[in-house]
């Protein structure tokens, strides 16, 4: 009896917290509150209406489904996310632009944990996370091998984690690009058959701007721009 007062006492003031925001929430939704969502179950919600925004891009390039793989790269200054598709052995071409919807940081790699810095570098999708505060989300391999090194050299070691590509209009040193563009990539992702997916991230495009932004407090910018030219250069934007 105990039990089942606290029970509906508890389903009680949850009702009215929503009710008092203007708000209706019966107690299917807050049951639903509770749930976990699985890369699965987003994708089986998600793929008729996010394929059929990519449909237009993907017939541009002569494709009548999704990718066999894509290719990411962040450009900071720019803040924008362009997204490569290929087949097979093809080139990756250009699919879909998604401007960033929010930005931390400056330009310059990341360098510690609490920095608000988007990293710099060449970088592979971790993972998709259904279950994300920020709609749906996916894990950039940040720091990786060349991060932990430089860290190494530096004598720095809390790097810092917990970097994604994710929806809303929020961040401190994520790439957000808003929910209907996270919705494609997160399809795009989930459905190519060659990984894991690279990210280039660039404080800049180094195909139109070679001049590369010189870092306070580090010596190796050098290389780590070097490596993010080379990578950049074989990516063609309008072929």
């Amino acid at each position: 009896m105990i039990l089942w007062f606290l029970l509906l006492s508890v389903t009680t003031l949850g009702l009215l917290f929503y009710w008092k925001k203007g708000q209706h929430a019966p107690i299917a939704d807050l049951n639903k509150m509770n749930e976990k969502q699985t890369v699965g179950s987003v994708i089986e919600t998600i793929e008729q209406k996010a394929f059929q925004r990519l449909a237009p891009s993907l017939r541009r390039l002569g494709l009548t489904g999704l990718p066999d793989g894509i290719l990411l790269i962040g450009l900071k200054e720019e803040r924008l996310l362009e997204v490569y598709a290929y087949n097979n052995a093809q080139e990756p071409r250009w699919l879909k632009d998604y401007p960033f919807t929010a930005f931390s940081g400056r330009l310059g790699p990341k360098l510690r944990e609490g920095d608000r810095q988007i990293p710099e570098g060449i970088y592979e999708i971790g993972y998709l996370n259904p279950n994300s505060a920020f709609y749906l989300s996916m894990k950039i391999n940040y720091p990786n091998k060349f991060d932990e090194k430089m860290g190494q050299l530096d004598g720095r070691k809390n790097l810092g984690s917990d970097i994604f590509i994710h929806g809303k209009a929020a961040t401190i040193g994520c790439i957000p690009i808003g929910d209907e563009a996270i919705e494609e990539l997160f399809l795009l992702v989930a459905k190519c058959s060659v990984k894991p997916v690279k990210i280039i991230i660039s404080p800049h495009d180094f195909r139109k701007k070679k001049v590369q932004p010189m870092i306070e407090n580090i010596g190796w910018e050098d290389e780590l721009y070097r490596r993010i030219k080379a990578a950049l250069s074989v990516i063609d934007k309008n072929s």
